[in-house]
Order: C-alpha cells, then sequence, then structure tokens
C-alpha cells in the first residue's frame, strides 16, 4: 500500500479533528492518540468507520476523509500524538520521513486562541524560487511546540490547473496509468475522450488550440486569438491547461507528496514527449531541473502539512485564470460544454482536495455520493449534472470558530455582476453574501479575514485596471480587485464603518505575487474599524522585478502625502499607513520575495509582528512608516 498524498490535518479542534489523505488502495483505519506517552484514547477500525468517508477514484486511487466528532474535548496548548495505522500499519510502513527527529509519533498542538498564524498564497511548482512552504518545516522543527503558530492559511492557488510545465503535465500522464483512473468523454471535436488526450502528445504546448470556437465565444477568439492574446480561458499560459477530472486529481498528488514522484520516476526517470519543436524541447528542459528541486522538498512538506492544521481557499488558478472576473467572461465560459467541463473538473478536485476538510458538514452525504458516481463513470450525463450543481454550490466560504474567529471568504463564486456592462469586473462578493457577512461580524470583538484578493490593494495597479475596464479590456490587467466595483466597494467600507462590527480587523490575502502591509484608520462622524490588510504572495512565485520597482517608485511618486494626484483620487474617508519591508533602501513598500508570512497577534487581535520567512532564508521583518501616510 502506497499513501500517495497526507495525512494532512485539517479543520482540528478540541471536539473534532479532520484528516485527509489518498492512498493506492482502500483502507481501514484505527487511531490513538497520546498525551505524552499516555494513551487518550483508541478509535478501532469499527468505531472510525462511521466518520471515514473514501471516495474511490481510480483502481489505485482513494480519497479519504476522517471526520471524528470527539465526546471529551482534548486538552490544548501542549503535543498530541497520533498513530493512524492504515490495514493495520503505523507510518513507518507508509511514510517512512513523516515524523520530526525525536519524536515517536506525528502530532498537533489545539490552540483555539490565535497567537501566531501563517499564511501565504500562489504556489507555482515551475517558478524558480524556492518552495516557501519549507519554511514552514523548518519552523515547526525549530521551535517548541507550544510555540507553534495555530494554523496554516493557504489563501488561493494552491495548484496552477491553468499554468502547467511540460514536464509537470508529462508526470501527470505518466501517474494516472499507475492510479487506473476510468476513461472520461470529453465535449470536444479534436479529443474525444481522456484517454487519448494523456496519450496524444501533439498538444504538449498547444491545448489551446482544443478550446472552442462558435458562435458562443467566436468573439472572445476573434478579439484574443487575433490579438495574439486569450482564447476563452483568458490565461496567456494555457498551453498546458489541465482539462480532465484525472489530471486535476494527479496534480494535487503531485503537489503534496513524493510518492506519487517515486512511483513513477523510479520505473521510467525523466523523458519528453515526442513531436516538440526545438523552443518546445528548450522550455521542457529548462523546467525539469526547477521541478526536480520542487520534488526534493516535497516530503518535508508532507512533514509540516502533518502537524499543523490547514485551511485552504480557492483563487482564480485553481481553477482558471480571470475565473468569473466579469459577467461576459461567465457567459463565454460556462456556455460551451468543453470549457464547462474542464472548470467543473477542476472544481471537482477542489472539492475533494482542498474544500472538504474546511468544513466537512457543508458538503452533504448526497453530495458526496454524487462525486463517487461521477468518479465511477466520468464524462457521462451525471457529470455535467454534478458540475452544474457545483456552479451553483454556494457554501464554499466558511469559519473556524477561533479566537479571533478564522473568516474565510468565497470572492469567485458569490460575484456581484456590474449593472452599466457585462464586459466590467464583477464585485468580489454580491450584496447578499456581504450583508450575510456583515450578521455573521455583528458584536465579535476582534477578527481575522481572508479574502484571497487584497481588500486595500496599491493605488497605481488599481488606476492602472481602471484605466483598462474604461476602454473594455479588464481581463487584459486581471482588474479584479475590490474598488473595481461602486456596490460591492461601498457595502463593504459601510459594514467596516458599522459601529456593531469587530474593533480589529486582520486581513489576509495573497494573489498579487507580492507582499505588502498597510495600516488603515477609517475617518468619518463615526470612529471605525482598525485595519490591518497583509499581503502575502507566492508561496512559490513571484513578481517580475523590474515591473514591480518601476510600480512601487510610481506608487510612491503620484500617491504620495504631498502628491495633488493623491489629493484629487481620495474616494475611500480613510488613512493608509505602509509597514515597510526592513530591507528597503529606498523607501520602498513593496517585498518580492516567495515565501510565507507569520503574522503575531496581540490579546485584542491586532498584529503585533509581521514577518515575510522567505523561501530563500531570509525573514523579513514590516516596520511602521507614519510619516509616509496618506489619505484616501
Amino acid at each position: 500500500m502506497q499513501v500517495l498524498a497526507g495525512p494532512i490535518l485539517r479543520r482540528m479542534t478540541p471536539n473534532q479533528l479532520t484528516f485527509w489523505l489518498m492512498t493506492t488502495e482502500p483502507v481501514t483505519v484505527d487511531l490513538t492518540l497520546y498525551k505524552s506517552e499516555t494513551a487518550l484514547f483508541t478509535l478501532h477500525k469499527t468505531q472510525t468507520a462511521e466518520c471515514h468517508t473514501q471516495l474511490k477514484a481510480g483502481d489505485n486511487l482513494f480519497i479519504q476523509l476522517l471526520n471524528i466528532k470527539l465526546e471529551t474535548a482534548l486538552p490544548t496548548n501542549q503535543p498530541i500524538h497520533y498513530d493512524i495505522q492504515l490495514n493495520g500499519l503505523d507510518w513507518a510502513h507508509w511514510a517512512e520521513d513523516l515524523v520530526y527527529p525525536d519524536q515517536p509519533l506525528p502530532f498537533f498542538i489545539l490552540q483555539p486562541k490565535i497567537k501566531k498564524i501563517l499564511h501565504g498564497s500562489c504556489r507555482k511548482p515551475h517558478h524558480p524560487s524556492k518552495d516557501g512552504l519549507l519554511r514552514v518545516d523548518e519552523l515547526l522543527q525549530n521551535t517548541t511546540p507550544t510555540d507553534w503558530p495555530s494554523i496554516l492559511m493557504m489563501s488561493g492557488d494552491q495548484i496552477y490547473a491553468d499554468d502547467v510545465a511540460g514536464p509537470m503535465l508529462w508526470a501527470i500522464h505518466q501517474l494516472i496509468p499507475h492510479l487506473g483512473m476510468p476513461d472520461e468523454k470529453l465535449p470536444c471535436v479534436d479529443i474525444e475522450s481522456s484517454k487519448k488526450l494523456h496519450q496524444e502528445s501533439s498538444y504538449y504546448y498547444a491545448r489551446e488550440t482544443l478550446l472552442p470556437e462558435n458562435e458562443v465565444n467566436r468573439g472572445m477568439i476573434d478579439q484574443f486569438f487575433g490579438g495574439v492574446r486569450k482564447p476563452v480561458f483568458t490565461t496567456d499560459t494555457a498551453q498546458n491547461h489541465l482539462i480532465s477530472l484525472a489530471e486535476m486529481l494527479s496534480m494535487y498528488a503531485l503537489v503534496w507528496s513524493p510518492k506519487g514522484w517515486d512511483l513513477l520516476l523510479e520505473r521510467s526517470g525523466w523523458s519528453e514527449p515526442s513531436g516538440l519543436s526545438d523552443e518546445q524541447k528548450k522550455d521542457f528542459l529548462k523546467h525539469i531541473p526547477i521541478l526536480q528541486d520542487f520534488v526534493k522538498g516535497l516530503s518535508k512538506v508532507r512533514r509540516a502539512l502533518a502537524h499543523i492544521p490547514a485551511a485552504m481557499i480557492f483563487d482564480d488558478h485553481d481553477i482558471t485564470d480571470d475565473w468569473n472576473l466579469t459577467a461576459a467572461w461567465e457567459q463565454t465560459a460556462y456556455n460551451h460544454p468543453f470549457s464547462a467541463r474542464i472548470i467543473g473538473n477542476a472544481l471537482l478536485g477542489y472539492l475533494v482536495c482542498q474544500g472538504w476538510g474546511n468544513a466537512p458538514e457543508r458538503f452533504s452525504e448526497g453530495l458526496i455520493s454524487e462525486v463517487q458516481k461521477v468518479f465511477n463513470n466520468p464524462g457521462r450525463e451525471e457529470h455535467d449534472e454534478l458540475i452544474q450543481e457545483l456552479f451553483r454550490f454556494s457554501n464554499w466560504h466558511y469559519t473556524w470558530q477561533t479566537t479571533p474567529p478564522l473568516v474565510v471568504l468565497d470572492t469567485r463564486t458569490q460575484r456581484w455582476r456590474s449593472e452599466k456592462s457585462l464586459e466590467n469586473p464583477s464585485g468580489l462578493m454580491d450584496w447578499e453574501a456581504l450583508t450575510d457577512l456583515q450578521q455573521q461580524l455583528k458584536g465579535l470583538d476582534a477578527v481575522v479575514l481572508v479574502s484571497p484578493a487584497p481588500i486595500f490593494g496599491v493605488k497605481l495597479i488599481e488606476s492602472i485596471q481602471r484605466v483598462f475596464t474604461w476602454i473594455g479590456k479588464p481581463l487584459m490587467v486581471d482588474a479584479e480587485n475590490w474598488m473595481a466595483h461602486p456596490g460591492s466597494a461601498y457595502a463593504l467600507m459601510n459594514m467596516f464603518r458599522h459601529n456593531k462590527t469587530p474593533k480589529n480587523f486582520v486581513i489576509l490575502s495573497g494573489d498579487v505575487h507580492y507582499s505588502f502591509v498597510y495600516d488603515i484608520q477609517l475617518r468619518g462622524i463615526q470612529q471605525g474599524s482598525d485595519l490591518w490588510q497583509i499581503t502575502s504572495s507566492g508561496i512559490k512565485n513571484e513578481f517580475p522585478s523590474k515591473l514591480l520597482d518601476i510600480f512601487d517608485r510610481l506608487n510612491r511618486w503620484l500617491y504620495s502625502p504631498r502628491s495633488p494626484l493623491n489629493w484629487f483620487t481620495r474616494r475611500r474617508s480613510m488613512k493608509v499607513i505602509p509597514h515597510k519591508p526592513e530591507t528597503a533602501a529606498h523607501g520602498e513598500r513593496l517585498l518580492n520575495a516567495a515565501g510565507i508570512s507569520l503574522v503575531t497577534l496581540n490579546d485584542d487581535g491586532s498584529p503585533s509582528a509581521v514577518v515575510q520567512m522567505c523561501s530563500d532564508g531570509r525573514d523579513i521583518h514590516f516596520t511602521l512608516s507614519e510619516q509616509d501616510a496618506t489619505w484616501e
């Protein structure tokens, strides 16, 4: 038996434990928990069967979720070791490097009061930066467990379904036959089945040519293909876009653990598909050493994820670039069966590999039963019916009842469509969702709010996005910021100013591929909340360095406290105080360094320190810069 990925700790509370795994065969589970060397209790397989859900996605692929409700609360703020036995075998048989040195078993710390939290987003395997999740493993190994962060929050783009390196796609195709996933009939004229898609090397670096050209999307095809830009899926890296359900699930196996790589590399090693052009071969070979380095770190990534609870939410690249950015995009993408299938397969992969563990009760037994039917026979009518059900699903957001509460927003599927034009950017949450959020927040003293896209961003970049929106090209600059839609921006700011919403808001965001920290002070008749926008991106991705330097410098010049342009563009009645990275030599506010953010909170829920733990080993603190404060 192989454990392809996991165990990954998901929502963990004193009264409920959630574990996620991928295995190559069906398993029964025995679980024993220990405090020090004393057994707290043992759940045998007959007892865990009631809280164990097992999905068969292939002859040799099973996705496991253990959601265990406890009658007696577990102790907090101390190590609890756990012994998961699968078919009677303990961790040493299926994950020999899972345990930290001098520890007998993997363990976790339940910390309902958040004193420290890790967060980041955007983990692209073939980006040349180091993997920021390795810093999580390093921190856990070198820190006294009682000083560990409470949660690892991954706020989007845990996979890149729309931006896949050639060697990664090759690895996915090598893994799929080992996993024995059934053939999926595809609603595509050129490729009718997933088996043919996985075996046909001519579609490496050419998958955008499979996207439909018909009356539904002819305008976008002509506009962007003719102008050498974007087809139905608006990413300009769609050449290896994942398509089939088998590809989506295999990607997850290959980014969470080394086991899938071991399975395929020990048999065949690295090789390239036939028929590549010289330029494609060059690109393929360029990415092999980057992925080899990525794979070397995966055992430590798996070890970290087995020790700290991980909360996750999707952003666009988990599905596809510019996902639901405009109403016009939605009409184009969802009204063709092939593009809808691709989006649906990515969303189905997110459900079973990420969303399920955030809040298992949100996903009914009936829904999970429908998922199993699709896994049994993908590509049939039931598959498309399930996809349509997922498109209507409205419970991707969730809250973990920590202190302060961790409130994770769905900013992708509850969009506020523009009333002026189908081409204008949609609001990231609609009126109903924002109203529900405000009701949820009433009476709280503090909250950690997770918005995949920053609520308060870089003014220059938002201005550029506004210009492209004005000329009808929002997709060209990914104009997806909270202030792009007047209705959602107005409702959001009113929520922050409401006298019954939390005094302290810590907003964690990613998406943008650079990091920054703002302290926002609202002004007006009523004293508003104290807000902190803490953005960390990416875990394994960075913004083009020279371009970000230009944006940073121009933003400081054009929107400085003394700039007339800043006076004329005030719109939110708030004071923005940047926290500069301590390495800033010339007043830079934006940090371009892959890694993970460590946020320390005061007792009142406000942040006392923010450190970007860079993947290259540096720790960069953000320091307050009151003299650069601007009114907006």
